[in-house]
């Protein structure tokens, strides 16, 4: 199961002289992740290398460290750690010492995995997109209940009689909630999946 990132963090270790920080973020596109690489690479340091992972899509960066040294390490680091959805960058500035290209290896994917063990995560639930019509008797009832079922309501719209709501609904909270709302509708409303 995939964990999400849930507050920023970062690890900071000196290796050979050499300093390296390593900062972690949650994006949910590729311009979040090249936001945030923007923000915290440092002009200053000798290199600042990323990595990040959004689903299927994933990119990373040497930035002038030997191919295949830094970039696809942190990356590693990240799949390693389970994480989706998250940038990392490490920051190295050069202390004088040559660490050659399995000590460089190991310093930016050990840093971007020291930095994504201490974080604070949560599992990643899949969740299946749902509508429902509900009268504005219901509604209030409803919506405070779909904490119940771990249901995010998505979208709302309001006509004469009530709303329609757009939910994301966990996949085996689904019969659980279209009972509830059966229940308190007295069987008018119906929660149906959208393909």
């Amino acid at each position: 199961m995939p964990y999400l990132l849930l507050a920023p963090c970062d690890y900071r270790e000196e290796i050979r002289k050499s300093r390296f920080l390593a900062q972690a973020r949650a994006i949910s596109s590729a311009a979040d992740a090249q936001a945030f690489i923007d923000e915290v690479s440092d002009p200053g340091a000798s290199h600042n290398c990323w990595a990040w992972k959004l689903g299927q899509q994933y990119r990373f960066s040497d930035d002038g460290e030997p191919g295949g040294t830094a970039g696809r390490p942190i990356l590693a680091a990240i799949e390693a750690q389970g994480f989706d959805g998250v940038a990392v960058v490490v920051t190295r500035w050069y202390g004088g010492i040559q660490l050659g290209t399995g000590g460089l290896a190991r310093a930016y994917g050990g840093s971007a995995n020291k930095c994504l063990q201490n974080a604070e995560r949560q599992e990643q639930v899949p969740r299946t997109a749902c509508a429902c019509h509900c009268g504005f008797a219901e509604l209030v009832l409803l919506k405070s209940r779909l904490a119940e079922f771990d249901a995010v309501l998505e979208q709302e719209s309001f006509d004469v009689e009530g709303a329609e709501l757009q939910l994301a609904v966990p996949q085996p909270q689904i019969e659980g909630l279209r009972r509830l709302l059966a229940d308190i509708s007295r069987g008018r409303s119906r929660l149906r999946i959208i393909e």
